[in-house]
């Protein structure tokens, strides 16, 4: 094979993600009042621009976790070797941007570094100016007055790809929306903008068409420049804002995945059983709250990092070395942030027990076990859906801290906290290196907005005060 399939941990987690959220579609076709909330959720306008704009950074992290490695040329009666640097298919597709490396530092859109060296004149002799970039506005030649007008053409070109994308998505929908209400195209159109579906289209097609004209342009310009510059290694930052994506969903979802069952399981005991139970796990989650918890999460990581380090024959290559320390960290996240959720549901609990219904159950010699599963942890379902969505951001956000003081992700992974790490040296030197920090902020707000967004309306749609 020309490549070798690489599993990394972190994408058996990522995909037993996905794999549980169909799962979790399938339970909710089948509840009636998940389904009922769920449509509560659908028929929002603002969560459904959001969830749009999740679902984007969704397909870019999905994109990020299929690796392999690329089969090195050798001769045909040796055996197969392959290359130690890990791709993802992301980085494939991303492949025009993350070959293209200048020498160091260039504004976006630049044809020229940002720092002036020494250079050889054609005649003989040396003078000081800005070098020409190897890559970006390669295409104009000699010619770099051309470069306003040949980017207008080009994100032209990228808007029109889009309007007519979005029109093609457009009518797929109308047709969709009127095959299933049974009227004519124009009248679910109407409808569409009308806002009178059982599901918000109108906003999902206005969010789409919005992204659409940001990001077809930008790709169509790509490929010639370097839209958002490069840094003090020439690297793309558009190529470092992709690659960051998947890191922070991973912080996010992972993180969520570590602390779930210890969170609902330890809480719901507390509330049902009581008595030495309770007094235990209170104390538990007492005395982990009373823990300054970046102090608590920078011992943790220093102490795996140690590990690492001793033991280099247990990766093959940096890529798993790096996703290790990922997967630590949102181990050690998971560990340090489940108490809040705990303690909530611990007080549910509490008030759950004492319903007539369970009290029936109690008298009927109903297992303790069994009424939790069939009665307890099904009305905590919201609580616990809201708090994930709600942590999510949160954790992004944490993960973006913890990198910046230098105890979050390995070095060699990209992420929004790195970018921004980095970035904060730029700022101190003239003339000032802005668009890698510009860039990992927007990107880093458009998740984290999107995300509580998100949450706010699952809040409201999940709120039993609300109905």
């Amino acid at each position: 094979m020309p490549f070798q399939i690489v599993i990394l941990w972190s994408d058996v987690l990522v995909w037993l993600l996905v794999a549980a959220c169909l799962g979790f579609g399938f339970v909710i076709t089948r509840t009636e009042h998940l389904l009922a909330a769920w449509r509560r959720v659908g028929k929002s306008r603002i969560g459904m621009a959001a969830a749009t704009v999740l679902m984007v950074f969704g397909v870019i992290g999905l994109l990020d976790s299929l690796h392999y490695r690329l089969r090195l040329e050798g001769e045909a009666d040796k055996p197969t070797v392959y290359s130690i640097e890990v791709l993802s298919v992301l980085d494939t597709v991303a492949s025009p941007v993350r070959t293209r490396n200048e020498k160091t530092y260039s504004a976006p859109f630049a044809t020229r570094l940002y720092a002036k060296e020494t250079i050889d004149l054609p005649g003989g002799g040396q003078t000081r100016g800005y070098p020409r970039l190897k890559y970006g506005g390669a295409h104009l030649g000699g010619d770099e007055a051309r470069l306003p007008a040949d980017v207008a053409r080009k994100a032209a070109m990228g808007f029109v790809l889009a309007v007519l994308t979005w029109c093609g998505m457009a009518a797929l929908v109308t047709m969709g929306v009127g095959k299933r209400e049974g009227v004519g195209r124009s009248e679910a159109w109407r409808r569409i903008w009308q806002g009178e579906t059982h599901f918000s289209w109108n906003a999902l097609l206005m969010t789409a068409g919005g992204l659409m004209a940001l990001i077809l342009p930008l790709l169509s310009l790509a490929g010639y420049y370097h839209v958002f510059g490069t840094d003090k290694v020439g690297q793309d930052v558009l190529y470092q804002v992709l690659k960051s994506v998947r890191t922070g969903l991973i912080i996010g979802l992972v993180t969520t995945l570590v602390m779930l069952p210890v969170a609902v399981l330890m809480g719901i005991v507390a509330g049902y059983f009581r008595g030495w139970v309770d007094d235990l796990i209170q104390y538990i989650y007492t005395v982990l709250s009373s823990i300054p918890g970046v102090l608590l999460i920078a011992a943790a990581v220093l102490m795996m990092q140690v590990v690492i380090d001793t033991h280099p024959e247990w990766f093959a290559t940096a890529a798993e070395r790096a996703d290790l320390r990922l997967l630590a960290l949102c181990f050690i996240l998971g560990i340090t942030s489940w108490t809040s959720l705990c303690r909530l549901l611990r007080g549910e609990t509490l008030k759950l027990r004492e319903l007539e219904y369970i009290q029936a159950a109690q008298a009927f010699g109903v297992s303790s076990w069994r009424i939790i599963l069939r009665h307890i942890l099904p009305n905590l379902m919201h609580i616990v859906v809201i708090t994930l969505v709600m942590d999510f951001s949160g954790l992004v956000l944490a993960e973006a801290v913890l990198s910046y003081i230098d105890i979050g992700v390995d070095p060699n992974t990209i992420s929004f906290g790195t970018m921004i790490n980095n970035a904060r040296l730029e700022l101190g030197r003239e003339p000032v290196v802005w668009w890698s920090l510009a860039a990992a902020f927007a990107a880093m707000l458009m998740l984290v907005l999107a995300a509580n967004l998100f949450a706010d309306v699952v809040r409201d749609a999940f709120d039993p005060r609300a109905v």
